[in-house]
């Protein structure tokens, strides 16, 4: 699936927004991919996931995680593709972990997925739950890049089905803030 066919995918769903928007990682930007658009619809989500997993076949990858939420519906159909088990990390005190009985295997190779990464925060700390659990992160697979290429995760290689270079904002710094442009807190309008 080549990156033009990834991005329609989005762009029909309606999952990229054009405005004023408080991002997870707290910068500001004018553009939102709002990846639910996409990942209601379950034929285009396993579209998706089949894509990311092609990337993947040659690692002998064991397990799929991903974090909470969007990142369950993509190690589900990520490792139904591999031929894997699925399984993801939530928070609980503030903190990325296992839950609900959920363990790796010493030396068990992971495959790590998210749906949209500007910062990486989330991933890494997937990564470092991974590790503190004996498993192997392999490698990282997003559907969505918008950092334009600057994310890292050290020495975990990373591919993504969709690059986007979309500028963010220090809200200190944030010319829409200093225009007076209404804000929409995580692509949901009014709140």
């Amino acid at each position: 699936m080549t990156e033009a066919e990834v991005k329609e995918i989005f762009v029909a769903a309606g999952a990229i927004m054009e405005g004023h928007f408080l991002l997870t990682s707290g910068l500001h930007s004018p553009m939102y991919v709002e990846k639910f658009n996409v990942l209601q619809h379950p034929e285009s989500t396993e579209k998706l996931c089949k894509a990311l997993a092609e990337q993947f076949m040659n690692e002998k990858i064991q397990t799929v995680v991903g974090p909470m939420t969007g990142g369950i519906l993509l190690a589900h159909e990520v490792g139904k593709a591999l031929g894997t088990r699925a399984i993801f990390t939530e928070r609980e005190n503030g903190r990325m972990t296992f839950k609900r009985g959920f363990s790796l295997q010493p030396g068990e190779r992971v495959l790590i997925v998210e749906d949209i990464v500007t910062t990486g925060g989330s991933v890494k700390e997937v990564i470092d739950v991974v590790r503190e659990n004996g498993g192997v992160p392999v490698a990282v697979g997003m559907l969505v890049d918008r950092s334009g290429g600057k994310v890292s995760f050290g020495d975990v290689p990373y591919y993504a089905l969709l690059h986007l270079d979309v500028v963010t904002y220090e809200p200190k710094a944030c010319p829409l803030c200093e225009k007076g442009t209404p804000m929409t807190k995580r692509g949901r309008t009014g709140k």
